[in-house]
């Protein structure tokens, strides 16, 4: 096959591994800078051009598309939907993932467990809000933010306040969402591929860390996931639409609740602390699935 990797940063881990693992079963990849790419819209044949030539030709497209140019790396992505380009993640899928409001209120729909969640932008009612998600401590979270940043836990009821309207003051919408104390500072991140976890690790923040992302000094180990567990990732997989991802889980008392979905994940963490190639499992699936004009929304979404 010959695969397109959308990513601006070609020396990143995750997409070196997903090169190796193309290359090794056999097939052409280029890496394409997701912002150097430019479409002519009005053009009755679909196009993508790419440092002045058309990039016509490529059997799929595999979408590493940063979260800070997520609108123009989706517009670039539906180009190459609409020219029949199968996508390892549709744009429409990607987009709902990357809308966190959004992708909660399709969860939420189906009856997946989250925490507790309230949404504001006007922040004049802080304690109604608080009073919504049960009191404090709580965790308030920019809508916009990734990687932990933006996301902050409130102990008491005063610095909750605070915060909330410190995020007021500055325009942003937030969400407030209760603190499960019971998951002691760990995740499960379960890696979906295909409908199927393939891979599952429990990560730990850094001691007096809650938040549990590697990129914040949290630690990884590979965990055997129970079966609701395991169940839950693969359903939320399916209600978001996406073939590939990440999705987060902490371990409450009253059993998996989802705290984000993925859409493209890291391969560092989860291969370092469980031995599985993840690289070559999405590979694979490209392999038995990347087919002409088979995208489901073909750029209309």
């Amino acid at each position: 096959m010959k695969l397109a990797m959308l990513a601006r940063n070609a020396n990143l881990y995750s997409h070196k591994r997903i090169v190796a693992a193309a290359r090794a079963r056999g097939h052409e990849i280029e890496v394409i800078d997701t912002l150097r790419c430019y479409m002519n819209i009005a053009s009755h044949r679909p196009d993508v051009r790419y440092r002045g030539r058309s990039l016509q030709g490529f059997d799929a497209v595999i979408p590493r598309i940063g979260a800070s140019v997520t609108f123009y790396g989706l517009a670039v992505l539906r180009q190459f939907e609409m020219m029949g380009v199968y996508p390892l993640n549709e744009s429409v899928a990607i987009g709902r993932s990357r809308d966190k409001l959004r992708c909660l209120q399709l969860l939420s729909r189906k009856g997946i467990g989250l925490p507790v969640t309230a949404f504001a932008h006007a922040t004049s009612q802080a304690d109604d809000l608080i009073d919504m998600v049960g009191g404090t401590p709580l965790v308030v979270k920019l809508l916009e933010g990734t990687q932990g940043i933006g996301v902050v836990l409130a102990e008491t009821r005063t610095s909750a306040k605070s915060m909330i309207e410190a995020f007021g003051g500055v325009e942003a919408n937030i969400l407030v969402q209760e603190f499960i104390r019971e998951a002691s500072g760990s995740d499960i991140r379960a890696f979906v591929i295909g409908g199927k976890v393939v891979a599952a690790m429990q990560r730990t923040g850094a001691p007096d860390e809650f938040r549990s992302n590697l990129h914040r000094g949290g630690k990884a180990q590979a965990v055997k996931i129970t079966p609701e567990e395991r169940s839950t990732a693969v359903r939320v997989a399916k209600i978001i639409g996406l073939n590939v991802c990440g999705v987060d889980m902490l371990r409450s008392n009253h059993g998996p609740v989802v705290m984000e979905v993925n859409s493209t994940p890291g391969l560092e963490g989860i291969e370092s602390a469980t031995g599985q190639d993840i690289a070559t499992m999405m590979v694979e699936f490209l392999e038995k699935n990347a087919k002409p004009n088979r995208t489901k929304t073909r750029g209309e979404g």
